[in-house]
């Protein structure tokens, strides 16, 4: 009975060891290195969107800090106090990097106030993020803006004839008020967003998995995206118009 008694220990033994060699290579599956960080660069890229330049009147005009109004997921927690932008994933899925930038407030500020002042008018900029209507200022506009969507993926596809082929995709995205002091009610609303796609499909002439990326790091994708969403709130021509009408009002 002994004998028995210890086939049944030896069994059991079996068993239980094998099971947690099973949970432990399940755990494994889909995992590897944790992901590694990147602090991006995120500028405003100066005159590449053209057909907007000195079209509007030479009037002044404030640029509020942008507010980063982005809904919060688990993949977009800042870092260091630096917001998170984006993703690099490998060909199965699994990401390999995680993306952030400086905050994105200042940034999207002086961008809307570059583009402001290519389109002609006179832009200054203030550490407001909301509009205060009824409060003196001497500027005869005032911009609020928030951002949201700002997010880029770097991911690597199928294998081409020349190696890797690596693909990234940019969005941002924003609101947009402009206010006359000391009027509570906007003088105009608009929204501008732009998703780039880097290697655009097809601009080579090559096939999809031959394309060649035009930028190296996925922060100058997402410049890029930031640069043509910016420069689209003065290229609406219903904005232009009323600027245009109310500088011929006030003179």
């Amino acid at each position: 009975m002994a004998s028995i008694h210890t086939c049944r220990i030896a069994l059991l033994v079996t068993i239980v060891s094998t099971f947690t060699s099973m949970l432990s290579g399940c755990a494994t599956v889909g995992g590897g290195a944790p992901a590694t960080t990147s602090v991006q660069t995120l500028e405003y890229y100066p005159y590449q969107v053209k057909g907007y330049q000195n079209s509007y009147p030479r009037k002044t005009i404030l640029i509020l800090m942008s507010a980063d109004a982005r809904d919060g997921t688990g993949d977009s927690a800042p870092l260091n106090g630096n917001p998170a932008i984006g993703v690099i994933t490998d060909q199965s899925g699994n990401i390999t990097q995680r993306l952030y930038s400086p905050p994105l407030g200042p940034i999207l500020q002086q961008a809307i106030g570059r583009a402001a002042d290519e389109a002609g008018l006179s832009a200054s900029s203030s550490t407001d993020v909301a509009y205060k209507p009824g409060v003196k200022n001497t500027a005869e506009y005032v911009l609020e803006s928030k951002i949201r969507r700002c997010w880029v993926k770097k991911y690597r596809g199928a294998n081409g004839q020349y190696g890797p082929v690596w693909r990234t995709t940019a969005d941002l995205a924003l609101d947009v008020s402009i206010y006359k002091p000391p009027f509570s009610v906007p003088f105009w609303t608009g929204s501008a967003d732009e998703t780039y796609y880097d290697p655009p499909v097809g601009s080579f002439g090559l096939g999809s998995e031959d394309e060649a990326g035009i930028y190296d790091e996925p922060g100058q994708v997402l410049s890029v995206a930031l640069t043509r969403s910016v420069a689209a709130i003065f290229q609406r021509q219903d904005l232009r118009n009323l600027m245009l009408e109310d500088d011929i009002k006030s003179r």
